[in-house]
């Protein structure tokens, strides 16, 4: 679990200072009674993927690749308000960002090698095309009287 005020360590390279973390505050809807009209609950935690320096440049190209889309000028932002503490929203918040960049950075998988079917699957497929068509063979509607 991450808690507030500690580094944020995504993978093994991948160790993300405090000081590079944003965090703004707001006041979220949801549940919370009257205290929601009073409570800076909703949390919004940005991370810089672009520029931030703890980011190896090897894992800073996919993660920008992969997070395309959820950017805004290279800055990943993830909102929780999911919660009536703030402090809880912030670990979620934490907890998110942590599942998104490693999920970012994670290597690509490996190419499948294409392989040829085995004499047991080709002859299994066969004998599957012979039964099929003796079925609908047998549907011709031909009747001996």
């Amino acid at each position: 679990m991450t808690t507030p005020g500690s580094d944020l360590r995504v993978t093994a390279r991948l160790v993300i200072p405090d000081a590079e973390l944003g965090e703004r505050f707001s006041r979220a809807s949801g549940p919370g009674g009257q205290g929601v009209n009073t409570t800076s609950s909703r949390v919004e935690l940005s991370f810089d993927v672009g520029r931030s320096p703890s980011v190896p440049d090897d894992l800073r190209s996919r993660m920008l690749a992969r997070l395309g889309q959820r950017l805004n000028d290279g800055v990943l932002t993830i909102v929780a308000s999911e919660h009536r503490e703030q402090r809880r929203n912030r670990e979620a918040a934490r907890v998110r960002l942590v599942a998104s960049l490693r999920e970012a950075a994670a290597a690509p998988p490996r190419k499948r090698r294409p392989t040829r079917p085995t004499r047991g699957s080709q002859e299994r497929r066969i004998a599957a095309k012979k039964r099929r068509g003796d079925v609908k063979r047998g549907r011709g509607g031909r009747f001996d009287e």
